[in-house]
């Protein structure tokens, strides 16, 4: 069912995915980063001597750079003892069948194949650092729409791949993480829509961090030439450990004139993951891109997906909601840079804070030289539940133009005694009046999302407000 794909991990389920996910990897690296492990990865995944030069690019920049100076504490990540490459044992495959039995259980009991047969176009799934299953139906395939993991990308379509590749989106060197990234990326996935294509059915690609003091590097990037629409979807999750992981993907995405994406993330990380994500677009003349972005679960989240608006008309929406709980540090934002004429960007955030958390926004709109009648509107609503718990608004706001339209507005509240008042007197308990006003407050953004992830993200909502009362 599509309410189980991205469930939260409570104590009998995880249970069951734990017993279901057994399966011992063919390679595993030891802990820490070395040359010989980055030559080791391009090795075994037979990639061009272009791509390897790229890894030992990020390797060096990684060595140099410098740990981020603001921003939530990293103190609990161990770095040199993560495990930057774990394989499973299996194949990738494009027939559900083939995947090895473990692995499978796995997946279908987070509901994967049944989204698939019901709801979407295309389906990816990532099991530690190997994408195990990649599949697009016939129908698109025909009209030249390419939906393939970036490891098989980067030898089947290099004249897609190479000049785009952590080049002007993400540069390899945009900090330490970016590096790191570039060194021991694995996994993830790459569409290309050829021009004026509509894709008007989801695509789906689901991300399994499963080993102890593991990491996850996937790559995705999205092509969407002009005039063509398409949806995105990524789901993240990670069994409970009592030790560091680090996730650390990236995403990039070109938007072509006049063209449409529209990426959605659900990320719901157990409490022992650093997720440090680095998301950007670069959008054409006449282009949009709509970023729906939420960050549950994770001990710490450094998120701040951004667009480039680079073409005249270009447009931006981003929409997010972060929940930070008991022990969690949810550091999110959006960007929006625009360079060009008569651009635009739209930001609305709503975070929920309680048991202690910290959810905090940290964004930036940018008005260069040459973006004349630049408009930009920022919203950020925060909803703060219990005592000890806390939010922080960092917004940013740049022109050096005098016709340029910026708007910022900031609103931090807690559930009311009147409206606590009122619900009970019709019946509700403390939990269920609690569970329904949090419920109004996301629906902006559950609202956006195709109609069984918007149940399943309602589902995760609740599921975190679970034991609020007392």
């Amino acid at each position: 069912m599509a309410e189980k794909r991205i469930k939260k991990e409570n104590s009998s389920l995880s249970q069951e995915l734990a017993r279901a996910s057994r399966s011992p990897a063919r390679f595993q690296s030891g802990p820490g980063l070395t040359e010989e492990l980055v030559v080791e990865i391009s090795r075994q995944k037979d990639e061009p001597e272009w791509m390897l030069e790229r890894r030992l690019r990020g390797l060096e920049l990684w060595q140099e750079k410098p740990m981020p100076a603001w921003g939530p504490s990293l103190d609990g990540l161990e770095l040199d003892r993560l495990s930057y490459f774990v394989r499973p044992n299996a194949e990738e495959s494009r027939y559900w069948k083939d995947v090895p039995t473990e692995i499978r259980r796995t997946f279908d009991r987070l509901g994967l194949p049944q989204a698939e047969r019901e709801a979407l176009s295309g389906v990816g799934a990532q099991f530690d650092s190997d994408v195990v299953y990649h599949n697009l139906k016939k129908e698109w395939k025909e009209l030249g729409v390419i939906f393939e993991s970036m490891d098989v990308a980067v030898r089947k379509y290099p004249e897609l791949v190479r000049e785009r590749f952590m080049s002007r989106c993400v540069p390899i060197g945009e900090h330490k993480f970016t590096a790191l990234h570039a060194a021991v990326w694995s996994g993830g996935t790459f569409i290309y829509v050829p021009s004026g294509v509509e894709v008007t059915v989801p695509m789906q690609a689901y991300f399994r961090m499963n080993s102890e003091r593991g990491g996850q590097f996937e790559h995705t990037l999205i092509v969407a030439d002009e005039g063509s629409t398409v949806e995105y979807i990524e789901g993240c999750s990670a069994p409970n450990y009592t030790t560091s992981s680090l996730h650390a993907g990236c995403v990039e995405i070109f938007v072509g004139r006049n063209a449409t994406v529209r990426y959605s993330s659900i990320e719901n990380w157990s409490r022992n993951v650093y997720n440090l994500n680095t998301k950007r677009a670069v959008v054409d003349e006449g282009g949009t891109i709509e970023w729906l972005s939420g960050n549950l679960g994770s001990c710490t989240t450094m998120l701040y997906p951004c667009s480039v608006l680079a073409g005249r008309g270009a447009r931006s929406d981003a929409l997010g909601i972060a929940m930070a709980g008991v022990g969690q540090q949810q550091d999110t934002g959006f960007k929006a840079i625009h360079l060009a004429a008569d651009t635009t960007s739209t930001i609305r955030t709503r975070s929920i804070s309680k048991g202690g958390g910290r959810a905090s926004y940290r964004g930036l709109v940018q008005v260069g030289p040459e973006a004349a009648a630049a408009r930009s509107s920022v919203s950020c609503d925060a909803l703060i539940i219990g005592s000890g718990s806390g939010s922080d608004t960092w917004p940013i706001l740049r022109t050096v133009r005098g016709d340029s339209e910026l708007t910022h507005e900031a609103r931090v509240g807690r559930i009311g005694t009147e409206e606590m008042f009122y619900l009970m007197s019709r019946g509700l308990t403390e939990d269920e009046a609690i569970k329904m006003i949090v419920g109004g407050f996301v629906d902006p953004v559950v609202r956006r999302l195709p109609l069984e992830y918007a149940v399943e993200l309602n589902r995760l909502v609740e599921m975190e407000m679970e034991g609020t009362v007392g």
